[in-house]
């Protein structure tokens, strides 16, 4: 599930970011600052189930359920807009697909596109596919965007004076939470390595692990990623863990960094560290790829 809190940042898709995606100036100046996740003061708190659509093999149709688990009413309006995925797992908007990238909203149809969720209320988001004799063999892929709409002061409330002989810019943060729709055609030829795993220190001081996550083939891949230490005795300690990892076509490579855990008797200076990169399964994850580094003092 993806959730959008107010006054905190939530992981899904196995990547958070925030990043201003600006307008042009036209007539005056404006300024939009789009998050991808991000927090929305006094706006609710936005849940949402499941936190991806994929439609593959005879599904036609998904319901899409909204919650607001806050105390304020929340407006939300809701559109597919088209992202890129960089290297090093950070999102972009984008207009035009890059080479060998396929856009899904033009086979999409949902309703309602604006919901108004009431404290505790909920709300199922109708989706379809449509056009399916225009499909063919691969992925294609858009995301759903769902914007908070920011409540507007009525009319005739108090407002300070402006100094009309200056000249003033206003910033209107924009603040919402997208999740990838995904339509599936055909088999699946994609394949995945790990490489260039290397341990370092993060920020924190905490051991960093650094990997390049490499994928070939006609569809995205998404799922866990776990890192085990395996002690030269053969102790193996589970020491580091991110679920939702995605990633996206065309995306030959994805950067890919986590920090590892503080665990007592674990020495990352000998031994060796397993890391394990598998579907998202609650049964039997398929694992997709594996790799193990050698640590030496």
């Amino acid at each position: 599930m993806a959730h959008l809190k107010s006054q905190k940042a939530t992981n899904f898709s196995g990547s958070c970011r925030t990043g201003p995606a600006w307008l042009k100036p036209a007539a005056g100046l404006m300024v939009l600052v789009s998050l991808f996740c991000g927090n929305v003061s006094g706006q609710g708190d936005l849940l949402i189930t499941p936190r991806r659509i994929v439609f593959e093999g005879p599904k036609r149709s998904m319901d899409l359920n909204l919650a607001n688990t806050g105390q304020d009413t929340a407006v939300y309006a809701i559109s597919l807009i088209q992202i890129r995925m960089k290297d090093d797992g950070g999102f972009e908007t984008i207009a035009e697909p890059d080479p060998g990238q396929r856009f899904a909203d033009r086979y999409l149809r949902f309703f309602p596109r604006t919901v108004v969720l009431g404290p505790n209320e909920a709300q199922t988001v109708k989706i379809q596919l449509t056009r399916t004799n225009e499909l063919t063999d691969g992925e294609y892929r858009s995301h759903f965007y769902f914007r908070s709409v920011p409540r507007i002061k009525p009319l005739g409330g108090e407002e300070k004076p402006e100094d009309t002989t200056a000249i003033s810019v206003r910033l209107i943060p924009v603040f919402g939470i997208t999740i990838p729709a995904i339509i599936r055609v055909g088999e699946s030829t994609s394949k995945v390595t790990l490489s260039g795993l290397s341990l370092g220190a993060g920020g924190d001081g905490m051991p960093m692990l650094e990997m390049v996550i490499n994928r070939t083939g006609n569809m995205s891949v998404y799922g866990d990623i776990t890192i085990d230490h395996i002690s030269a005795d053969g102790k193996i300690t589970r020491v580091g863990m991110a679920n939702g990892v995605a990633v996206y076509t065309p995306n030959a490579t994805r950067r890919f960094g986590i920090s590892l855990m503080d665990v007592p008797g674990v020495d990352y200076g000998a031994g060796k560290l397993r890391v394990t990169y598998s579907a998202s399964s609650d049964v039997k994850p398929a694992k997709f790829a594996e790799n193990e580094l050698i640590l030496n003092k």
